[in-house]
């Protein structure tokens, strides 16, 4: 029997659908939730803008560096057995975070959360896949949608809620009750599967994961220490030197990470481009308006959370409108609009930035900034997947998702740093120095995406259907098995 029919007899493809969603959705809503907690959290255990930054970012690093290698495993030692890993090490490390009492100790616990979301991501969208047949997987791709949607809305009203009401422990403390009792379940009652015995391509992952943490970490000491300190531009040569590195040992090894000859590929490497500076907008500029209101305009955590809502939560309503509308005009106008749109949004909140500023004045720019990202968020991972041949696909899906959470790390540090030269957590007029140029550089980014996404291909080319999407998840599973479809 099949290891999707016998998963379907044993488990049932409804306890499939709940145990995989619930378990993404606490990997995927922990990226944001503890933006409206971190004032709180600096209170507690102290640290300036690049402590918090790390909070951030230790989390983001993790999870880029763990996706590809965690299907690879998922697919040798048995998908459901390193599912149920990650997500037991998901928890620990979550109680770990909510008994921090240092910074270090709570930003080590995020890098170990952060593995632990890097294995649940991959793997749960394989079992979930596995577990339907063919012609219901697009119904079930787009609850596992709506799912991150969700999870992108909500994780900063829900930190806001949880630290306001409880405190910011209890934002972590959460999971560990679903987390423990969705480890068990899943060991009960999904079914176990493995993949082809794939190679993982060690060196690669260590030189691009300690390159980006060298970028990072000297991004965090330019703003404490000037850009002149020896151990900040030591930092950034070795990052770069390792990037490098990275780039020509993809050309040599026979299994690459990150095969160069998807770059080969101008549409291809353009999308990527877009989904690298797309998230990097994002998740900078959550990270910067949750110190303005709160620092900034003295909002309550719960507050802060609800007036994210226009941004954060306009995906859910635009964005299944916004891929049918790609269908139609392509992907790149929707992207170009989009991402335009964000930016403008974004430099508006910087330009209209003050401790007297009323919140009726921001909210048409976050309405903005809201609608831009929903047109570019369905278009710009499918953009990708369109200028990939099809037997790249699956390398071309674990690669767009790694680099775009790699942007997420970027943008932070970037804006991190820029916001500790001009500003600082002290006061709200001081917050507001820092924000105002370093909100427009996350509008930056977003612009720089725009312009990017011009060269995104335009024709019309092979993307995988429902029974290729497993692709997401399982690197090199669609050059076992070809899936495709026309579209625009």
């Amino acid at each position: 029997m099949s290891a999707s029919g016998s998963q379907f007899s044993r488990g049932g493809t409804r306890w499939t659908l709940v145990l995989t969603s619930v378990a993404f959705f606490m990997v995927a809503l922990d990226a944001l939730v503890v933006t409206t907690a971190l004032p709180a959290v600096r209170r507690d255990v102290g640290g300036g803008v690049g402590t918090l930054e790390w909070v951030i970012n230790a989390y983001l690093l993790a999870f880029a560096a763990g996706i590809i290698p965690a299907a690879a495993l998922g697919d040798r030692l048995g998908r459901r057995r390193v599912y149920v890993a990650g997500l037991s090490l998901f928890v620990m490390a979550s109680a770990a975070c909510a008994l921090a009492p240092t910074a270090e100790i709570l930003i080590a616990a995020r890098v170990v959360q952060g593995l632990g979301a890097a294995i649940v991501t991959p793997l749960s969208l394989t079992i979930l896949t596995g577990a339907f047949p063919v012609e219901r997987r697009g119904a079930v791709l787009g609850i596992w949608g709506a799912i991150a949607g969700l999870a992108i809305a909500a994780g900063p009203l829900v930190g806001g809620a949880v630290t306001q009401g409880l405190n910011w422990h209890w934002i972590f403390w959460v999971n560990v009750p679903i987390g423990a009792a969705a480890a068990v379940l899943s060991t009960v009652k999904l079914e176990e599967s493995r993949g082809p015995r794939t190679s993982i391509d060690l060196p690669g992952l260590l030189l691009i994961a300690t390159g980006a943490v060298g970028l990072a970490y000297g991004l965090v000491r330019a703003a404490d220490e000037g850009w002149r300190a020896v151990d900040v531009d030591a930092s950034l040569i070795a990052g770069a030197v390792l990037i490098v590195a990275f780039a020509a040992w993809e050309r040599r090894t026979s299994e690459p990470m990150l095969p160069p000859r998807l770059f080969t590929r101008p549409g291809f490497t353009a999308a990527v481009a877009v989904g690298f500076l797309m998230t990097a907008a994002i998740t900078s500029a959550a990270f910067l308006m949750s110190q303005f209101f709160q620092l900034g305009l003295g909002f309550s955590p719960l507050g802060t959370g609800i007036r994210f809502l226009p941004w954060t939560a306009t995906p859910l309503l635009v964005a299944p409108l916004a891929g049918a509308w790609s269908d139609r005009v392509g992907r790149r106008p929707m992207l170009i609009a989009g991402l335009a749109l964000q930016a403008a949004g974004l430099l508006a909140v910087a330009g209209l930035a003050s401790t007297g500023v009323s919140y009726i004045e921001l909210l048409v720019p976050l309405v903005v900034a809201g609608v831009g990202i929903s047109m570019a968020l369905p278009a710009a991972t499918a953009a990708a997947l369109n200028a990939a041949a099809p037997q790249d696909l699956g390398k071309a899906a674990g690669a767009t998702n790694t680099l775009q959470r790699f942007g997420g790390v970027f943008g932070v540090a970037a804006v991190s740093a820029l916001f500790a030269a001009t500003g600082h957590l002290g006061s709200g007029a001081t917050v507001i120095a820092g924000l105002k140029p370093a909100l427009a550089l996350a509008a930056g980014f977003s612009l720089l995406g725009a312009l990017s996404a011009v060269a995104v291909t335009g024709r019309r080319s092979a993307v995988a259907t429902p029974q290729a999407a497993v692709s997401l998840s399982e690197p090199g599973s669609l050059e076992r098995e070809p899936v495709v479809a026309e579209v625009a």
